[in-house]
């Protein structure tokens, strides 16, 4: 019997088999589509969220780096962090001043996450990012301008009331209309709009959710009597971030007028280095979702054993005949082997469309784009059939060695 006719037969017979126990098979086939959602489902989100963190901070490089009076994001330490005394105004601009390599310098205070914007009768949500800033800051964070323009020279040395909106707050008040050289009130000050970002989303930090205005006008509307800000420094290459962040430390402990001998009062966030600590997080949650899904899977590997038992037990006088006729123990073992590796790639098609459906709801969710996970639907055909092989072999080797006679007497 040529081989490629036995493979056809089998799967014939397979399919067969599946047709007559539609309620058996749609359970198991059920258990093991559990598995593989709960797999491509969390990887699936993983890869986007991935995708976007990546993308969030491409904007910011691997060569800038922050000043700042509090200790990195205490991952996996319950979010803890040192804080230091403030970094005042005068310090940060001691530092600008007197650092003398080639970067990008810029001085920022975060002034609220909770400010409100009006323009005429409209107001966003009370949940905008307002922010101080000065020169610089278009190449340390890596916007860019859809309207208008940044601050000048002279409007950051001055204070003046000027503004820089986020492409979120320039459609809530303005709809399509041109915002630039407008009024807006951001608490109780007005500002006059000379330009917007353009957008990038919202999947890190503010978004597009926030506005920047002069360090120095920021300074004034604080209502923190001793504000801190934080100094950014980006330089023109990676290979020179870790001589200029010594050269940094160095410089700011004389300004700090910190002596030998005490420790540093402040910390230096590279903008890399948080990048780094969110990947680990995501490598954990990765490791737990395959984790989870293995658990399921192994449930549904053993569940699919007992199905073909069962299978090899109610088709004993089958087996027997088709052994009467010629079938050798090759053909019987193939014949199980196929019908148990269907059933999972049943099960594993189900499991991977509703894995893609649900991963991706959370990363549009997350205002994400949408993602085909190449990698892991293919992992997972090969899972199915792996579980398939390793499920069938017992009971299809027991089916290959029914003694014809005795499975033909078989009741």
């Amino acid at each position: 019997m040529p081989v490629k006719t036995t493979y056809k037969e089998n799967l014939a017979i397979a399919l067969t088999s599946i047709k007559g126990n539609r309620l058996r098979t749609s359970l198991t086939a059920l258990i093991i589509a559990i598995g593989i959602m709960a797999l491509v489902g969390i990887l699936t989100a993983i890869d986007g969220i991935r995708q976007q963190t990546n993308s969030a901070f491409a904007g910011l490089g691997a060569n800038s780096f922050t000043i700042a009076n509090t200790a990195d994001l205490g991952f996996g330490n319950g979010g803890h962090r040192k804080v230091y005394p403030p970094i005042s105004y005068e310090q940060a601009v001691s530092f600008k001043q007197k650092f003398s390599l080639p970067t990008v310098v810029t001085i920022n205070l975060n002034v609220t996450g909770t400010g409100i914007v009006k323009y005429g009768s409209v107001k966003t949500n009370p949940n905008i990012s307002v922010a101080g800033t000065t020169d610089g800051y278009m190449q340390t964070t890596g916007h860019k301008m859809a309207y208008g323009r940044f601050f000048s020279s002279d409007e950051l040395l001055h204070g003046e009331n000027v503004v820089v909106i986020g492409d979120e707050i320039k459609d809530k008040l303005f709809k399509k209309d041109d915002p630039v050289n407008k009024s807006i009130l951001i608490g109780n000050n007005r500002f006059k709009v000379v330009g917007v970002f353009e957008k990038k989303g919202s999947s890190m930090g503010a978004g597009d959710k926030f506005c920047v205005i002069p360090v120095l006008k920021a300074k004034q509307i604080d209502t923190i009597s001793n504000p801190t800000f934080n100094v950014t420094v980006m330089v023109t290459s990676p290979e020179a971030l870790d001589a200029t962040i010594g050269e940094a430390t160095s410089l700011f402990r004389n300004v700090r007028d910190l002596h030998i001998g005490k420790e540093d009062n402040f910390n230096i966030q590279r903008s890399d280095s948080i990048q780094k600590q969110l990947a680990g997080q995501l490598d954990g949650i990765t490791a737990g979702g395959v984790a989870i899904g293995v658990i399921t899977l192994v449930g549904a590997a053993i569940a699919l054993m007992n199905i073909m038992l069962v299978s090899v037990t109610e088709r004993t006088r089958e087996i027997g005949l088709r052994k009467a006729i010629g079938a050798t123990p090759s053909i019987i073992r193939k014949q199980f082997l196929i019908e148990a590796i269907v059933i999972c790639l049943i099960g594993g098609v189900l499991g991977i469309f509703l894995g893609m459906l649900i991963g991706n709801v959370v990363i549009i969710l997350t205002q994400g784009s949408f993602v085909v996970p190449y990698l892991w639907i293919g992992i997972a055909l090969v899972v199915c059939t792996g579980i398939g092989l390793l499920s069938g072999f017992y009971p299809a080797n027991k089916a290959s060695r029914l003694d014809p006679v005795e499975s033909l007497r078989y009741e």
